[in-house]
């Protein structure tokens, strides 16, 4: 008798049985970020987009909103001090770039380089970063102090002393070195693991064929991070732009405005004049150009990976 197997055959008419989808598939996924999201969105895009409303009215707590069209952007366009606002965050950034920005990538690779104590190097560069920026400003002024040990150290040695906090000549690149001192250490952390993350091997064949510590460095490490620099370079000049913590603390926007960013012309127009409009719309501003840095460091991201 002759054993047959039935296999059961699909109608031709049933529709294939579709695969979930991706929703379903990542449901719970999606539900463990709705409070990620809902924070996000609360105290990030919602001020963001109340802070476009708002450049358009003229804000009264007490009588009410008003709506002015386009005053606030036009008033603010016609103050002087937006003017020089933008030029001291223009030289601010670039004082940045020239006095701070370079420090970082230096230290990482002189640690980098040590055959001894590289941990203890790492620290030491790192502490600054964990000091409280009270303490800071407190310190930083008593050494720009005009009988401070600064000062004492240019007069024993036959210079003249210096007025860094008050002379308009000396009061930006003071505030740049004091921020370069306290802040290089995070961004020292980010190049030291670019450094150590190149293959030994490199550095190997390179002694073999007799280059010397100079031809590593820049046939090898500064190619190697080179997408790191770039990376941190535009966050530099986002975060520059922003600031306004030290010169608001150190010395308010003085001696006669030379310290005054744009950011801090904000702060003087919200809380200070109490035009909450004008602010709103110098925030607008800021967030349009903030917005082409960012997609610029985006679209060079992507490239990174391409």
């Amino acid at each position: 008798m002759n054993q047959t197997t039935a296999v059961p055959i699909r109608p031709l008419d049933a529709p294939p049985k579709r695969p979930p989808a991706k929703w379903k598939k990542h449901l719970w996924g999606y539900l463990f970020l709705l409070p990620a999201i809902g924070i996000f969105f609360t105290f990030l895009w919602l001020p963001i987009g109340k802070g476009i409303v708002f450049s358009f009215y003229h804000i009264d707590f007490v009588k009410g909103d008003t709506f002015v069209g386009w005053d606030n952007y036009a008033k603010v366009l016609k103050d002087p001090d937006v003017l020089v606002s933008v030029k001291n965050t223009l030289y601010y950034m670039l004082l940045g770039l020239v006095i701070g920005f370079w420090v970082p990538i230096l230290f990482a690779i002189a640690i980098s380089e040590m055959r001894k104590f590289q941990g203890f190097a790492r620290i030491a560069a790192y502490l600054p970063y964990v000091v409280p920026v009270v303490v800071l400003y407190g310190l930083w002024r008593w050494l720009y102090d005009p009988v401070g040990p600064i000062n004492a150290v240019l007069t024993r040695v036959g210079f003249d002393s210096v007025l860094f906090l008050t002379d308009k000549a000396w009061s930006m690149i003071s505030i740049v070195i004091m921020e370069t001192w306290q802040s290089f250490g995070s961004a020292l952390l980010i190049y030291i693991a670019a450094v150590l993350s190149i293959p030994r091997d490199w550095y190997e064949a390179a002694e073999i064929d007799g280059a010397g510590v100079w031809q590593r460095i820049r046939y090898i490490t500064l190619p190697a991070i080179k997408n790191q620099i770039v990376l941190l370079l535009l966050l530099q000049l986002i975060a520059t732009s922003q600031n306004f913590q030290t010169h608001y603390a150190v010395l308010d926007g003085g001696p006669n405005n030379a310290t005054l960013t744009y950011a801090l012309l904000v702060i003087r127009y919200a809380f200070t004049r109490q035009d909450y409009g004008s602010a709103s719309a110098l925030g607008v501003l800021m967030f349009i150009v903030l917005s082409v840095l960012a997609i610029l460091q985006y679209r060079m991201s992507n490239r990174k990976e391409a």
